[in-house]
């Protein structure tokens, strides 16, 4: 809470003047109810009327001032609110962004989306209520009470004798309701992943009539959300059917013994009228506190979730220069790596590249070979062995520097609801030159001029209107369009004719000659020309080489090849 706290440091002068304002409004409004008591008991019995009017003008004043002053004020804390959560809201983003895979993973994104969407909500809305009503609830209850005491001390004991109850009550919900509320938040992020899941898979689903089962899992997590939620309403909702209780038998008491009081001609009723409006006063200052702790207890638990992700340590350490000068452009020695930290997933890897070289990539699914290019891209970090990029150790490459080595295609990469040279182009500030060339490269310049507004042609998002093959086009000339060092397509042609995807790696060999390749692949005519062909299974390397050399020396190549294009005879 201390970290979202310090985020409010630049607004602190503008808060200060908030709560003045808000200060003087709340003054105001404690006014009022004392002249109405003194126009009862001291000027009505004078039978001035100048006199009334005059003190119903000040009576009137001090309405429009604390009307003035609060709406001044609210508006105020409205944009404190809204400028802070803004600020926290990107530094999270920001943050998001820097996170290693694992982290991610330990995370899980539908949690980041719900710290980044309703969270920062809570947090927005705790902020803006606490400049609300932080001050002008306790200055109506404090100023109520003094003035109550000045005017009546007897009445005063009945109300000073209900207060700690009320103390008490707001306490002990409060330290119920935000693990509550942490929960409520917890079931949420099982909602949103319900929902992505659905969204993205939504296909498939109807595909395979599986709509009345996805009905029934999200029912089921909507079902544990409403719970959650039922369960922290129902905590908090007690305090103002109790708060009501405690008061208004206070007030009860007030009115029994004010009556009596004013029947001994003890007190006036001037004074019992103010002292009911004040205690009304109190009344509406107690429930404004109560809320304020509701606000409160979801957006502390909020705040500390989103502090779990702001105060994430730096997974991937930048480490001191590391330079062997082997004469390679990339090299894996020994590499082995984890996702859970048991059994390997990447197991003693090894293989060295030369500029300009292509490295074809070809094992069964869930073999590694993604896994192998987050490595390379350092996503996650090894557990064994070294990556060298030119000799450097990636660990003491910085990320920025890094990652604009490569071009890439991932196996399930995205398009955003934009144009498509703006897709290409994504925010590198390309010349249309240089992207007509990368769609040309990439075989998509055809169909791309077939479209009404070529280039200017707007995607939808996740460019659902195109197809599979155009989609990797385009996907392929962002990777080529900065001509970058190290290329790297996972499993990107998939989607492409036999005839397209020779002409692209045609492509590949003619205006990349000095980038060096890397391509993930399930077929073995994508990789057939590849300088090197490393073979995977379960994570380990059964066997590296060229085709030819593969065709001789590994029996699982060979056989993929034999199913896929008769084996032996094209080599």
């Amino acid at each position: 809470m201390r970290r979202i706290l310090a985020y409010l440091k630049p607004y602190l002068s503008s808060m200060i003047l908030g709560l003045m304002i808000k200060f003087t409004g709340t003054i105001m409004d404690l006014l009022l109810p004392w002249i109405l008591a003194y126009i009862i008991d001291d000027v009505v019995p004078l039978r001035d009327v100048e006199l009334i009017l005059i003190w119903g003008v000040a009576m009137i004043l001090c309405s429009v001032i604390a009307v003035v002053a609060n709406i001044l004020a609210n508006r105020m804390a409205s944009k404190v609110a809204k400028d802070a959560t803004e600020v926290i809201r990107h530094d999270l983003f920001v943050k998001i962004s820097h996170l290693s895979g694992s982290q991610v993973d330990a995370f899980t994104i539908p949690s980041l989306e719900s710290r980044l969407t309703s969270d920062t909500y809570n947090i927005h809305r705790m902020v803006g209520m606490m400049q609300r009503l932080g001050v002008r609830a306790p200055i109506l209850l404090l100023g109520g009470i003094i003035v109550t005491l000045s005017m009546e001390p007897v009445l005063s004991l009945v109300l000073i004798f209900v207060l700690p109850f009320t103390g008490l009550l707001v306490y002990v919900v409060s330290q119920k309701g935000i693990p509550l509320y942490t929960g409520l938040q917890q079931a949420i992020d099982s909602l949103v992943r319900t929902v992505r899941e659905n969204i993205a898979g939504i296909r498939v689903i109807k595909a395979l009539s599986k709509t009345n089962y996805e009905k029934q899992r999200f029912s089921d997590v909507n079902a544990e959300v409403v719970k959650a939620e039922k369960k922290a309403s129902i905590a908090m909702a007690l305090t103002n059917p109790m708060m009501n209780l405690l008061l208004n038998m206070g007030l009860t008491l007030v009115i029994i013994v004010g009556a009596y009081r004013v029947n001994t001609g003890l007190t006036q009723p001037g004074k019992i009228i103010a002292f009911l409006t004040y205690f009304t006063i109190i009344l509406n200052a107690m429930l404004s506190i109560t809320r304020m702790f509701v606000l409160y207890s979801k957006g502390s638990a909020s705040a500390d979730r989103i502090c779990e992700v702001l105060d994430a340590s730096e997974d991937l350490k930048l480490e001191s220069k590391d330079h062997v000068d082997n004469g390679y452009h990339i090299t894996f020695h020994q590499v082995s790596f984890s996702y859970n930290k048991g059994e390997y997933n990447i197991d003693d890897i090894s293989f060295s590249l030369k500029q300009g070289e292509t490295l074809g990539i070809i094992g069964a699914t869930g073999s590694g070979k993604s896994t192998l290019i987050r490595l390379l891209l350092r996503l996650y970090d090894i557990d064994k062995g070294e990556i060298r990029i030119h000799g450097d150790n990636i660990r003491s490459i910085p990320p920025k520097e890094l990652h604009t080595k490569f071009g890439i295609v991932f196996q399930n990469d995205i398009l955003f609801a934009d144009t498509i040279a703006a897709n290409i182009d994504f925010g590198r500030g390309l010349s249309r030159d240089q992207i007509e060339a990368a769609a040309d490269s990439a075989q998509g310049k055809e169909f791309i001029h077939s479209l009404t507004d070529s280039y200017d042609h707007m995607l939808t998002s996740k460019g659902s209107n195109l197809s599979g093959g155009q989609k990797q086009r385009i996907l392929l000339a962002r990777a080529l369009a900065a001509s970058p060092e190290i290329l790297v397509l996972d499993d990107s042609s998939s989607a492409l004719d036999y005839k397209t995807d020779a002409l692209l790696r045609k492509a590949l060999g003619q205006k990349f000659q000095n980038t060096t390749t890397i391509i993930i692949a399930q077929r073995v005519s994508s990789i057939l020309y590849a300088d090197h062909i490393l073979v995977l299974e379960d994570g380990k390397a059964l066997g590296y080489g060229t085709h030819e050399q593969l065709l001789q020396s590994c029996e699982s190549y060979r056989e993929i090849s034999q199913s896929q294009m008769g084996g032996e005879s094209i080599g």
